[in-house]
């Protein structure tokens, strides 16, 4: 194999004549999970003030405000902010807190937790696991079979009916 062939496939580079550019197109697979990263203002002009709000600045939109809340259609709930497949209708239950909520994510890939302790108390934050979106709060007192309650913000999700 020529030097240079060999150097531009290990470095990922595309190799045209004597030009060489560099694909930024990140590979997809169960090995390499996919990460979508942008700037504020890039957020900003693709979420609404809400959604940016609890997205990005970890906000809460007040219960019962949500019409995913009283949404009982089969579908996937998605991340509002990067598309990415978060929740299924079959794990949505009625818990009574005003937001939609579900006892399992689709992916463990796609649904990360980490500690949260602001507002004198200490909870498990749910966060898109590609964008890093705030999505809501995971607690134990859910429903069987996992007995977790995944407490999201409406706004953070869109739905797509299946």
């Amino acid at each position: 194999m020529n030097r240079n062939l060999f150097l531009g496939v290990l470095c990922g580079l595309v190799l045209t004549g004597s030009v060489a550019s560099i694909s930024l197109t990140p590979r997809i697979d169960d090995a390499t999970p996919r990460k979508v990263v942008k700037t504020e203002a890039e957020w900003k002009k693709i979420l609404t003030p809400q959604q940016f709000y609890v997205l990005r600045q970890q906000g809460t939109e007040r219960p019962f405000t949500s019409p995913l809340v009283d949404n009982h259609e089969k579908g996937v709930f998605k991340c509002a902010g990067c598309k990415t497949p978060l929740f299924s209708s079959d794990t949505k239950f009625e818990s009574g807190t005003g937001w939609p909520s579900f006892y399992k994510s689709l992916s463990k890939q796609n649904v990360a937790e980490k500690v949260d302790r602001s507002h004198g108390m200490v909870r498990t934050e749910v966060e898109c696991g590609v964008c890093g979106g705030h999505l809501g709060h995971v607690f134990d007192d859910g429903p069987k079979p996992t007995g977790l309650r995944y407490c999201m913000n409406g706004v953070a999700l869109e739905f797509e009916k299946k």
